[in-house]
């Protein structure tokens, strides 16, 4: 009887034993310890040089998550993944550019109001397509979506034509190719090989102190925990379950498996 009650008490154990060591149960550990590394020991056990480093590092984590998604899972190799990542990025640099680019901040410029890298490239006005990023609304939506409509029109003309394989990997490098020539060339319009720099403020807050460092640390943390998760859940749905199948039909009918 006695046995029998000491089986009955270590069942929940054995059950909790089996559901961790099933795939979920392991994804679920790892994406714990991860969350508790990046909330809790990185900001706890390094400087705020540091941290910010380990921030900057971790922005090129969303690219590694893009690349399991569409080469791990998806068989397709994109070596233009960076392409996405960086007119994303560039949109809320143009912003944050704007707003450090005020008429008193630049008037030792010929043309104060604008960009110092355009006032240097003998630009007189504001490029057009530089306009709607004065709004911060604007560029919160333009961060994700504008990326987004450039990969969707980019895989709609190549998976509409069965382009897959070695071919899908040449056409995104060279797209990569063509639009990094194309940001250097146009130096007054894009800042050429410097970028954009000299950031300042976002919405008037002063994004180069310490205590700011720290919260768009914790920002780009969570964001990425979400972007972890997200994914997760994808490979588990039914579009996600269609990957690999999606992939095989993308194939031209002789490199089929049977």
């Amino acid at each position: 009887m006695a046995a029998v009650e000491k089986s009955a008490s270590f069942a929940p154990l054995g059950a909790l034993r089996r559901t961790l060591e099933s795939p979920s149960g392991r994804a679920l550990v790892s994406f714990v310890l991860l969350a508790v590394l990046l909330l809790v020991v990185f900001p706890l056990g390094l400087s705020v040089f540091r941290l910010n480093l380990v921030g900057k590092y971790l922005t090129y984590a969303f690219v590694a998550i893009g690349l399991v998604l569409c080469w791990g899972h998806g068989g397709i190799l994109s070596l233009g993944q960076g392409v996405f990542f960086g007119l994303g990025g560039y949109c809320m640099a143009m912003f944050l550019k704007l707003e450090a680019s005020d008429p008193e901040s630049t008037a030792i410029q010929s043309t104060p109001g604008i960009p110092d890298f355009m006032d240097w490239n003998q630009l007189t006005a504001l490029p057009a397509f530089w306009v709607p990023f004065e709004s911060l609304v604007f560029t919160l939506l333009a961060v994700p979506l504008l990326p987004g409509l450039f990969a969707l029109v980019l895989g709609l003309a190549m998976f509409k034509r069965r382009v897959g394989g070695v071919y899908f990997a040449i056409i995104t490098q060279a797209i990569a190719s063509i639009l990094s020539i194309l940001i250097i060339g146009q130096q007054g319009h894009t800042g050429g090989v410097n970028g954009i720099t000299d950031l300042k403020t976002l919405a008037g807050w002063d994004i180069r102190t310490d205590s700011a460092k720290v919260v768009l640390y914790y920002v780009n943390a969570v964001l990425l925990l979400g972007a972890i998760a997200l994914g997760h859940s994808l490979l588990r749905s039914k579009l996600g379950r269609l990957l690999v199948p999606l992939f095989t039909q993308l194939k031209p009918p002789h490199k089929r498996k049977s």
